[in-house]
This record gives structure tokens, sequence and C-alpha cells, in this order.
């Protein structure tokens, strides 16, 4: 199977009207300002050089909420990323923005440069998190632009944020299932953080709002992706990109960061899995075929379920297969 590729490039909404208590756009990104033309070509040059022929690669515009910035500069942006799928070089054009800034407009302007997905950070299918979230939508705005998307033809991807101030289990786990109702192909969970110069420090220093501790935040998150591998909605990104601010502590000040947070949930995703198997225990060695792509994950971190399953079984082997699928394992005993 051809290997995917997205590259990056970083285009905040430097003059966002909305101001959620979760959100410093800079910290969390890395990025003060929008690049030019230019930089943006350099930037997709530069990736490009280091990915393998035969790959599937898209451009995608993260960075902020794309369709906020002034009509020419995403045209701009997106005659870019058009030349090379004109130029069978890409095939794909991936963006970021927000439900209330999706119209029939937007849509149209979209369609003609060739853009195949559009995210949404939507955050929260809860409009009382939404609310005291700051975020300037509500559900029924997500509901309303998923569709848009969707009957337009367009990949729809939709990003969530469990443990926003008045968030709970049952709501987190509302907001996964209504994505998959919405129709979204790919998905993001971003577990609440509290980053510097933002609203949320100040709730979190006068006692008014507590992080999802690590272990509730692992937890929380394997139950999301849990209703996500069950609907066949591929999970792409666990946790926020580890920058150096949030690597050296300078720009976070609370909550469930870990450079392997993916992996620290993908492990209990697969320990779970493990736990619901029908093993033969009067066995005294066994082999595990999986995918090549959950290796890493099945075997867990620092070999977590392999430890555990040392426990029962005397000897525990890890093999990986192409032609099972992701997500699924096989048991030899021989």
């Amino acid at each position: 199977m051809k290997k995917h590729y997205t590259i990056p490039v970083f285009v905040p909404e430097l003059a966002c009207p909305h101001r959620c208590v979760f959100c410093n756009q800079n910290h969390i990104t890395s990025y003060d300002h929008s690049p030019s033309i230019e930089e943006a070509k350099a930037i997709i040059e530069e990736r490009l050089s280091t990915i393998p022929d035969e790959s599937i690669i898209e451009i995608g515009y993260f960075g902020g909420s794309f369709t906020g910035i002034p009509p020419e500069e995403q045209e701009s942006f997106l005659e870019l990323a058009r030349r090379y799928k004109q130029q069978g070089v890409i095939q794909g054009i991936r963006l970021s923005t927000r439900p209330d800034y999706i119209s029939k407009a937007v849509l149209d302007r979209l369609g003609a440069y060739g853009v195949t997905t559009i995210e949404l950070g939507i955050q929260s299918m809860d409009d009382d998190v939404l609310r005291r979230s700051g975020r300037g939508h509500t559900a029924g705005d997500t509901e309303i632009a998923s569709e848009m998307i969707v009957n337009r033809g367009f990949r729809l991807g939709l990003q969530m944020m469990p443990g926003l101030p008045g968030d709970n289990e049952k709501k987190s786990i509302h907001t996964a299932r209504r994505i998959v109702e919405l129709g979204a192909s790919s998905a993001r969970i971003y577990p609440t953080l509290v980053v510097r110069d933002t609203p949320l420090e100040m709730l979190w220093l006068d006692g008014k709002y507590q992080p999802l501790a690590m272990e509730q935040a692992i937890e929380r998150t394997k139950n999301i992706v849990s209703v996500f591998e069950q609907n066949k909605v591929r999970v792409i990104r666990i946790g926020l990109h580890p920058s150096e601010g949030f690597l050296n502590g300078s720009r976070l000040r609370a909550g469930p960061f870990h450079q392997s947070f993916r992996e620290l949930v993908m492990t209990e995703v697969w320990n779970e899995k493990f736990q619901n198997h029908k093993w033969r225990y009067d066995e005294k060695q066994v082999k595990i075929f999986v995918h090549p792509g959950d290796y890493n994950v099945a075997v867990g971190y620092r070999a977590k379920n392999k430890k555990e399953l040392l426990n029962t079984f005397h000897k525990v082997k890890f093999l990986g297969d192409k032609n099972i699928t992701k997500g699924t394992f096989y048991v030899d005993y021989s």
C-alpha cells in the first residue's frame, strides 16, 4: 500500500475575532506570522524532496481557521497548491477551519481550487461546553457545516478536545458518536491543555478549572478511539504536536501533555483488545501477528502489553504481517 504524507503549511488567522479560553495560537503552533507565498513554496519543496516516490501526498493548510483569512490570501495559497495538484505532484489539498466559517460561497471557492478535505475544529458537540469555552459557535453550526461539506463532495475531518470546561466522559463520547454520525472520514483528538497567556490559564490559577490527569486523559481518549475504530473513522492525530515550548515547559502550564501521548493511548487500546481475546491459557507460548503499522503499539509503550502477556505465557512473540487488517490481530500457539 502507498504511504500517505501531508505537507503542513501553517497559516494562522492572526486577526481571529474569537477568544477561545484554551487558545494562544502562537504558543500552540510556534508560528506568529503568516508565510508569504514564496515561503510556503519553499516549505513544500523542502518536504517534497524528502518524500519517497510512489507516495500519496497532500498539502495541508493548518495553524488557524483558513477560511477566516482574507479571500485574496486564501486564493493565493490555494492556487499554489492547485498547481502542484495539476502537475500530479500531489493528490490532495486539505485545510482546517471553523464550523461558522463555512458557507456556500466559501465552498464554491474551495471547490474551484481543488480542495479535497475540509477539517473543522468543533471541539465539542455540547452547547454548554462550547459556551464555557468561548467558541462562538454551537453544535447546530457544526451540524449545518458538516452537512454542507459532505453534500458538496469534500471529505470531512472533525477535531475534538476532551476535557474542556464543563466536559465529562459522557459528553466526550457523545461528541465522538456525533462525529461518526456527521459523516467524518477522519478525526483528531486533542485533550485540553492549559497554555500560558490564555483565559484558561487564569481559570486554572483561580481554581475554577482542573485539566484531566494523565491517566484520565489516556482512558477517555482510548474510549473515544474505540468509537472511531468501530465506525471506520481514521484517527490522524492524538495530542498536540510537541513544540519546543511544550517540551521545555515554557508555554505549558498544566494538563496531560506527553510527547508520546498517542503511543500511550494506543497501548491501552491494544491492551483492551488483548484483555477481551479468548486465549488458550493451557499453551506455553504465543505468536501474535499484527499489521506492521500496529507493531509498536501492540507491543505497547515500553513493551507494556508484551510484559503483561508474559505473566501468562512463557514466551510471547509479536510479528508483522501486511496481510492483516490494521487494528486486528491473529494468534498462533505453535
